[in-house]
């Protein structure tokens, strides 16, 4: 039984900001932090991305260069890569290619910065299809649908480019059935056995995702991905879907959306507590909060360290965010 102490006052602990320093639970530290980066071909200067204010598509050249510079003098190492190509096709050839602009950049990057960022490549089809979804269609008795199995050769084949090309962490988030295994299987047989695999290991079918698609071209022309992405309606099937992954290989596990699932994050912490646990901040919990922002309806600032704050809080031990470069001026 915990005794009772009548003269305890917990606002003591309030009273100044060292104090509430001293004693927070919760710390967020940019190096915790991974920022999303858009690249496109064909363009020779960036294009600010409508839906999402203070995002671009990057032109591969130097502004793309200066960018990464920028962030890396505010302390940001870690980078996740979303190619946009110039050609579809049903097969999404483009995210295997050695001449793919995810693989084309990953090099440039690791010339250009060597071991001083942490690359991660996305890993999925929806940019590089030209029906939009995250795999193999096929026309079965039910009519369209996504191949599972013919997609993992697919994806093995992308893992094993962007490693080609110097990417530290593979990051495949199309949650087909088997995708780490097939993965990790292909990775150390082509000798990339220390490339680590960040799962998008418990992805909801969310509407969070729009800025998103809109960003990177990849709504789907035809149905949605609620076929193979999860039912927002569920929380406890995160865990089958992370075990799961675990047992495949996943060496980091994601939980995405992160605001609207923060509850799923601490469900997944507190089962897991002993693997890496990454957040995704989605590009909709982005854009509201500048759009609130801009109408003057919210302090901006305050509300995007609370949103992270609530993200780390849940259990969370990095967040990919579209905030990280704020986030970084903030700390600083």
């Amino acid at each position: 039984m915990i005794a009772e102490y009548p003269i305890a006052r917990p606002r003591r602990l309030r009273r100044n900001q060292l104090l509430r320093d001293l004693v927070a639970e919760t710390i967020i530290d940019v190096r915790k932090l991974i920022m999303p980066i858009f690249v496109k071909e064909g363009i020779a200067s960036p294009e600010e991305i409508e839906s999402m204010p203070g995002q671009y598509r990057w032109p591969l050249n130097d502004s793309l260069i200066k960018f990464i510079e920028e962030c890396y003098e505010k302390d940001i190492r870690s980078f996740i890569i979303f190619g946009i190509p110039s050609r579809k096709d049903p097969l999404g050839s483009e995210a295997f290619s050695q001449d793919g602009i995810v693989q084309r950049c990953v090099k440039t990057l690791r010339e250009v910065f060597d071991d001083k960022i942490l690359i991660i490549t996305d890993l999925c089809l929806c940019q590089y299809t030209d029906h939009g979804h995250c795999g193999i269609l096929k026309v079965g008795r039910r009519g369209v649908y996504v191949d599972n199995d013919d997609t993992l050769k697919i994806y093995a084949k992308i893992a094993i480019a962007q490693a080609e090309a110097g990417a530290d962490i593979v990051a495949p988030s199309g949650m087909m059935d088997g995708q780490v295994r097939a993965i990790r299987e292909a990775l150390d047989s082509a000798g990339y056995d220390d490339v680590l695999i960040m799962s998008y290991s418990v992805k909801y079918a969310s509407s969070f995702y729009g800025p998103f698609r809109e960003a990177a071209y990849s709504a789907p022309k035809i149905g949605d991905r609620k076929t193979y992405q999860m039912d927002p309606r569920n929380a406890y099937e995160a865990l089958k879907e992370v075990e799961l992954d675990l047992r495949e290989g996943a060496d980091i596990i994601m939980v995405k959306p992160a605001l609207a699932y923060l509850d799923v994050i601490r469900l997944v912490k507190e089962k897991f507590p002993q693997v890496p646990l990454a957040a995704y901040n989605v590009s909709g919990e982005y854009s509201m909060v500048k759009a609130a922002a801009r109408l003057g309806w919210i302090d901006e600032k305050m509300v995007m360290m609370e949103i992270l704050t609530a993200i780390f809080r849940a259990g969370a031990d990095m967040v990919i965010t579209y905030h990280a470069r704020e986030v970084a001026e903030v700390l600083r």
